[in-house]
């Protein structure tokens, strides 16, 4: 593996470490509110950039792809392919949204994500040692998509990493949608 990628692979493992604490701490405060009937400026914040957020994880998601398979020369197995379906369009959609500033794309943006998400939770499990439930897509392609491309601090693999933005995207339209 060159130096490029496995200095990337951990850089990326760490921003997936942080949003995985940053989703936790969301769902902490979002139930907090839920439970006590008191507001909180984190929430507000994030339910007034929810968009820009989403704008700038997919945008982010689309260009670590890319330098995966572009740059680096990883190949894509089907259900990265999957993924990249999902969230692709996310990246204009949020981009067309900001520009117009309509809000009306939140229930879209999520309903890409949580197909995305169970895609690449799928795919999370057959790296971990998973019985596939379904064959893989990419039989006869020179891929497979149990095989690790990523796998660092034990559990972080890039379908993980994919999930942790999914799941994120999923938590900003979801506080968005109930606090507008």
């Amino acid at each position: 593996m060159s130096p490029l990628a496995e200095q990337l692979n951990y850089i990326l493992a760490i921003a997936t470490i942080g949003s995985q604490i940053g989703i936790i701490i969301l769902a902490g405060l979002f139930i907090f509110e839920r439970l006590s009937g008191r507001k909180t400026f984190t929430l507000d914040f994030f339910s007034a950039y929810a968009v820009h957020f989403v704008f700038f994880i997919s945008l982010a998601g689309l260009a670590t792809s890319l330098v995966y398979s572009e740059i680096i020369g990883f190949i894509p197995c089907g259900l990265c392919w999957l993924q990249r379906i999902f969230l692709y369009p996310q990246v204009l959609i949020s981009a067309i949204a900001l520009w117009k500033r309509d809000r009306g794309v939140l229930d879209y943006l999520m309903g890409l994500s949580i197909v995305g998400g169970a895609v690449a939770l799928y795919q999370h499990y057959l790296q971990m040692g998973g019985n596939p439930l379904v064959p893989c897509p990419a039989v006869g392609s020179g891929t497979d998509c149990a095989q690790r491309v990523v796998f660092e601090f034990g559990y972080i693999t890039l379908p993980l990493m994919s999930f942790t933005a999914f799941l994120l995207i999923i938590m900003m339209m979801v506080i968005a949608k109930l606090r507008k």
